[in-house]
């Protein structure tokens, strides 16, 4: 379980968590899951664009997340990207389905970008990985109080002087460099699950923004991990695992939260 090429599986997993962990704290303060289910899924459209052209993956990949990213940024109203994130949903998977019909096969990498490859993660692999990670988590870290404060008094924000829709265009294309990062390792659904579950239980377990994030990547570290190692011994998919770590934490989390009704209001 711990030689071999199941080492590139502990390190990209590792780094997939933690980048999950982070981002998806914001995601989730901000509302904005639906956002983070549409740029993952969307971009699957580009790779089935690069595979068509012969070209790798992962440059349709990052090009759609990118596009879609920034198109719902551009398009959408102080916040409110319900309408032009579903668009872009569509028009990114419609032309995905497009481009799978003009090839003559299904492609195993196009198809392991929607379930994940994460027994399979190859050396050549982890240093991309990490520097996306490193680029993503370094993002966060210079956005971070105007990010927090544009997302919890978004009205106090402005009247400090803080661009709103430009924070909110940044925060998206980290977003979109995130789902660069996770898809080709643990998949667009999984990259979905992976961010909101351990951080939705992080903001019911506490409210102080910065052990949230520590308990976010806590969390997914130990999802993802508990995951890989019941998959490898039962040879299940490991999707099902995390995905039902993920709902099983967020409710347990939610119901002691629901018991323990004494908790500080939110705090910013």
């Amino acid at each position: 379980m711990f030689s071999g090429y199941m080492l590139n599986t502990w390190a990209a997993a590792s780094m997939v968590a933690a980048v999950a962990g982070v981002v998806g704290f914001f995601v989730v303060l901000r509302g904005s899951a639906f956002v983070a289910h549409a740029v993952p899924h969307g971009a699957f459209g580009g790779a089935a664009g690069a595979y068509l052209l012969g070209v790798n993956t992962l440059f349709g990949l990052g090009a759609f997340a990118v596009a879609g990213a920034a198109g719902i940024g551009w398009l959408g109203r102080r916040g409110r990207h319900d309408v032009v994130t579903a668009l872009s949903l569509v028009v990114m998977l419609g032309l995905g389905s497009f481009f799978l019909s003009l090839s003559s096969e299904y492609s195993a990498e196009v198809y392991s970008l929607l379930f994940g490859e994460v027994l399979g993660v190859a050396r050549s692999q982890l240093l991309p990985i990490a520097a996306l990670g490193l680029a993503c988590v370094g993002a966060m870290a210079v956005l971070y109080r105007p990010l927090l404060l544009a997302s919890v008094m978004p009205e106090v924000g402005r009247a400090r002087g803080l661009h709103t829709s430009r924070l909110e265009a940044a925060f998206l294309l980290v977003v979109a460099m995130a789902t660069t990062m996770t898809v080709p390792v643990v998949g667009a659904f999984l990259m979905f699950s992976l961010t909101i579950g351990p951080a939705g239980a992080a903001r019911s377990l506490t409210d102080g923004p910065l052990r949230a994030i520590v308990l976010s990547v806590s969390i997914a570290l130990v999802t993802v991990w508990t995951a890989i190692a019941i998959s490898y011994e039962t040879n299940w998919p490991i999707g099902f695992f995390v995905g039902l770590f993920g709902v099983g934490v967020y409710a347990s989390a939610r119901g002691w939260s629901q018991w323990h009704p004494t908790r500080p209001a939110a705090a910013g």
